[in-house]
């Protein structure tokens, strides 16, 4: 039979363990929606100059640079 000792290790071990999990989904949620707002970028940015909304483009730019940065403006 496991010891008491051995049970709560084990129990401290898979809470660890959860943890680092949730954390690890949370990061591949936040990274599918940057792949997503890039998504939303390029399409808008591949349309046809005619069919274009250059205010939505500079919105939907201005949002992604807001979450990753602006490589243009970084010295």
């Amino acid at each position: 039979m496991e010891s008491l000792k051995q049970r709560a290790r084990n129990r401290s071990s898979l809470r660890k363990r959860i943890r680092a999990l949730e954390q690890e989904v949370q990061e591949c949620r936040r990274v599918n929606l940057r792949v997503a707002e890039l998504c939303d970028v390029m399409m808008e940015l591949l349309l046809p100059v005619a069919e274009r909304d250059e205010k939505a483009i500079t919105d939907l730019l201005d949002r992604y640079r807001e979450g990753v940065g602006d490589p243009l403006k970084s010295s």
